[in-house]
C-alpha cells in the first residue's frame, strides 16, 4: 500500500488545522502510519504459517485459525487508517472548492469591473478575505471531520475488543470444530510481541480520540467566545448610537434656547 498519499494529503490539512490537530497529526504519522508500515507487516507476517495444532488431521489448523482470527490485525489497522484519514478529506475539498470560487470571482471582476474594482480597492469583490480561515461553511466542515474522526477511532476499538477479548492474545487456544478429531491445542506465533503491538497502537487510538474531543471542545468554546463579544459589540455599538442622537438633540435644543425670542402683541383695539 503507498502511504505517500496519506501523508501528503495529511501535510495538506496540516496547514489549516489547530495546534490539537497538528499534535494529532503528529501521532497519526509517527505512531501509527510509520510504525504500521515497518513493524505491523513482519510481526503478523508469518502468522497462519506458525499458527501450529498438536494435530495432524487436513484442515484442522485452518478451521482453527479462521475461529481464532477472523480478520487479521494488520488490515483491520489499514482499514482503520484510511478510514480515519477521509475525514480530513472533506476539508482539503471545502478548501479547493472555496479556492475555486475565489478565482472565478475574481476573473468575473478583473473582465466586468476593473476600473471599480481599482477604486474601491482589492478586496472589495471577493468572497472569502482567507479562503483556509475556518470561518461559515469551513468551520463545520471541520468540526464534523473531527466528529468523524473520533468515531471512526471508537468503533475500531469497539470492533478489536470484541474481536479479541481485552485486545490481547492467548499462548494457546483450544478448538473442537470439525474437521478436528476432539479438543485440539493451537499455538500462537509470537503472542507476546503481539500484545505488545497491539497495547501500542490500541493507547496510540485513544490519545488521538483524546485530542479530537479536545479540539472539537476548543472550536466550540472559540465560537462561542466570539459570539458573546460580538454579542457585546453590537450592543456597545446601539447604545453609543442612542447617546450621540441623545447628544445632538440636547444640542439642538441648546441652539434653540439661546435663539433670541420675538413676542408678538396683539394690536389695540378701540371701543366704539
Amino acid at each position: 500500500m503507498n502511504w505517500g498519499v496519506y501523508e501528503a494529503l495529511l501535510t495538506g490539512v496540516n496547514k489549516f488545522s489547530t495546534e490539537f490537530g497538528r499534535v494529532w497529526l503528529s501521532i497519526v504519522f509517527i505512531f501509527r502510519i510509520l510504525v504500521y508500515a515497518v513493524t505491523a507487516s513482519r510481526v503478523w507476517g508469518d502468522d497462519q504459517k506458525d499458527f501450529d495444532c498438536n494435530t495432524r488431521q487436513p484442515g484442522c489448523s485452518n478451521v482453527c485459525y479462521d475461529q481464532y482470527f477472523p480478520v487479521s490485525h494488520i488490515r483491520l489497522w489499514a482499514l482503520q487508517l484510511i478510514m480515519v484519514t477521509c475525514p480530513s478529506l472533506l476539508v482539503v475539498m471545502h478548501v479547493a472548492y472555496r479556492e475555486s470560487r475565489e478565482k472565478k470571482r475574481k476573473e468575473m471582476i478583473e473582465d466586468r469591473e476593473r476600473k471599480h474594482r481599482q477604486k474601491q480597492g482589492e478586496d472589495s469583490g471577493r468572497l472569502y478575505l482567507d479562503t483556509g480561515k475556518k470561518r461559515g461553511g469551513l468551520w463545520w466542515t471541520y468540526l464534523i471531520s473531527l466528529i468523524a474522526k473520533a468515531l471512526v477511532d471508537s468503533v475500531f476499538l469497539y470492533i478489536f475488543h470484541h474481536i479479541y477479548k481485552d485486545y490481547s492474545l492467548p499462548s494457546i487456544v483450544k478448538c473442537t470444530l470439525p474437521p478436528c478429531p476432539n479438543i485440539v491445542d493451537c499455538f500462537i506465533s509470537r503472542p507476546t510481541e503481539k500484545n505488545i503491538f497491539t497495547l501500542f497502537m490500541v493507547v496510540t487510538t485513544v490519545v488521538c480520540i483524546l485530542l479530537n474531543l479536545c479540539e472539537i471542545g476548543y472550536l466550540v468554546s472559540k465560537r462561542c467566545r466570539e459570539c458573546l463579544i460580538q454579542r457585546n459589540q453590537s450592543k456597545v455599538i446601539a447604545y453609543l448610537q442612542k447617546q450621540e442622537i441623545f447628544h445632538v438633540n440636547n444640542k439642538v435644543n441648546e441652539q434653540i434656547d439661546l435663539m433670541p425670542q420675538i413676542h408678538v402683541t396683539p394690536p389695540e383695539t378701540k371701543l366704539k
